[in-house]
């Protein structure tokens, strides 16, 4: 089971959040970018993590410092939770604020969700594949592509 690159990036994330909550400094983010590098998932140690996560597959995902997720969530390859830019203060500096996405339990995103900015994903959703999403959307959601209307 350690074989697979979302176990060794989670496991990894895990013991870099706890080193970063007693105020370790610059190991956590060494942690994770180790596994960064071995799995090609970039879980930064400030993301918070409930219990029953998975990630399939797992290259390309991005989950940034102040993302927040709960319980029984589901990832796919290449999900970003990210942030759409950094509020700075008056030297120009980014604030450490939340900017990274909330995703309530029993979430599934699917291949290629780019999820930006401090909203909220509700309990229950399901985010589609290759979906870009800067809104928040109510439990029990489903989001996903349109087709293409074709001009006749």
């Amino acid at each position: 089971i350690f074989c697979y690159p979302a176990i060794h990036a989670i496991l990894y994330q895990r013991v870099a959040h706890e080193l970063l909550k007693l105020g370790v400094p610059v190991l956590p983010r060494i942690i994770t970018e180790m596994a960064h590098s071995d799995t090609g998932i970039d879980i930064h140690p400030g993301a918070r993590i409930g219990e029953y996560f998975s990630i399939d597959h797992g290259t390309g995902v991005v989950i940034g410092q102040t993302a927040v997720i709960g319980n029984h969530v589901r990832l796919y390859q290449g999900v970003t939770l990210g942030a759409k830019s950094f509020t700075l203060d008056e030297e120009g500096l980014p604030l450490d604020v939340p900017r990274h996405p909330i995703i309530e339990d029993y979430v599934t995103i699917y291949s290629n969700a780019s999820i930006l900015g401090r909203i909220t994903i509700g309990h229950g959703s399901v985010i589609g594949g290759n979906i870009w999403l800067t809104h928040s959307v109510p439990p029990n959601s489903k989001v996903l592509q349109t087709r293409a209307v074709e001009d006749k």
